[in-house]
């Protein structure tokens, strides 16, 4: 639907996805009137296989035509992909392959304007275009587009599980002073060093050249994971999504002590913790209770990334309790198993219920300098 009224300023909203990630994708777009929300144009196509990014900057692009064919001279687009919003106010660089001649036609089109705004908003904000980008791709399927048919894999070995696997790549954050210093680090908020950046960057160049799509970058809510992940996933020209549930253990008054220093407090606490993880550090939280919102945290991922790859950036003892929960064992890899700063590990979760662990603390790509 287009209007021919010119309007001097316009509402832009618009969203792209895919059903795969690559997958059918589609894009949606509508111009409204920022005075009465009247909408003023619409816009909608499937584009074939493609990622969820390429469909959310086709629709940013479909959204500036359509306000540049209503007379708009500047707009305000909104957008639920806070990768676009970021690369085109020009915060963020755009690197990978696949956007660089959208952003460039998206800044082609923005110049055409006296003013253009970027903000980004959340998904249930977002549901105009949202909903015209799903009747796009709806559209596609009915008239015989469909979607690649799945393969059936097996897991290695003797496991029996069958199905396409969630493959997890859980990546540790990088160095800390915390770290330099062998402190417990848990729900304290600290910042990379300088090494903690390079580690961060060569562990992002090494996940560029993964084999498979990355579907989505998940971060713990701390700082450390996020500079991690935002490093990640610049480079692979992704959004991090950041998830409550994979925040480091809460080790409450042990919190900046050294393992000695901790022991020297809570002598009597301290021996019993080493190995029972039902007790809690004073204040703190339990391993028991630790690996119970693990596991909901993973369920809720392979329930949203069924059969997708994707990096988790987080902490020593989420990384361990998955890689406990990937191969069935006790808590006594949690006190026996290191993992290294930036190190990266790999679980496969199958829809069966079975899982597989590919890799161990491999610091492979910190090394390479």
């Amino acid at each position: 639907m287009t209007t021919t009224n010119a309007k001097k300023r316009v509402i832009i909203e618009a969203d792209g996805g895919s059903r795969g990630n690559p997958g059918p994708a589609g894009y949606g777009a509508v111009v409204l009137d920022p005075d009465d929300r009247t909408v003023l144009a619409e816009r909608k196509q499937a584009i074939g296989i493609a990622t969820n990014n390429v469909a959310e900057y086709s629709g940013l692009i479909a959204g500036l035509e359509a306000a540049t064919e209503v007379g708009a001279h500047e707009a305000e687009v909104r957008m639920d992909s806070k990768l676009v919003v970021e690369q085109m106010s020009g915060r963020w660089k755009v690197k990978h392959p696949d956007m660089i001649p959208l952003a460039r036609r998206a800044a082609e089109l923005a110049q055409a304007f006296s003013h253009v705004e970027y903000r980004w908003v959340p998904r249930a904000d977002n549901a105009h275009a949202d909903r015209l980008a799903n009747e796009a791709m709806d559209a596609a399927n009915e008239n015989g587009e469909q979607p690649p048919p799945k393969t059936e894999e097996m897991a290695p070995g003797w496991t029996g599980a069958v199905g396409k696997p969630t493959r997890l790549l859980l990546l540790r954050h990088g160095q800390t002073q915390l770290s330099i210093e062998r402190r417990y680090s848990g729900r304290g908020d600290h910042a990379l060093t300088p090494e903690g950046h390079r580690q961060a960057r060569f562990a992002a160049e090494r996940l560029a050249r993964q084999r498979g799509r990355i579907a989505a970058v998940v971060s713990s809510p701390l700082t450390r994971a996020q500079q991690t992940a935002h490093a990640v996933a610049e480079g692979l020209g992704v959004d991090v999504h950041v998830q409550d549930g994979f925040i480091e253990t809460d080790f409450g008054e042990w919190e900046g002590l050294t393992f000695a220093e901790a022991a020297e407090r809570d002598p009597e606490l301290f021996q019993r913790w080493l190995t029972d993880t039902s007790v809690a550090p004073p204040g703190g939280e339990p391993f028991d209770e630790v690996h119970r919102r693990i596991q909901k945290a993973k369920d809720e991922l392979v329930a949203e990334y069924s059969g997708a790859n994707v990096i988790v950036v987080t902490h020593v003892t989420p990384i361990k309790t998955l890689l406990r929960i990937a191969l069935d064992v006790g808590p006594a890899l949690l006190f026996r198993l290191h993992l290294d700063l930036a190190s990266l590990s790999i679980a496969e979760f199958y829809p069966d219920g079975g899982a597989a662990v590919r890799l161990i603390n491999d610091t492979s790509h910190t090394h390479t300098r």
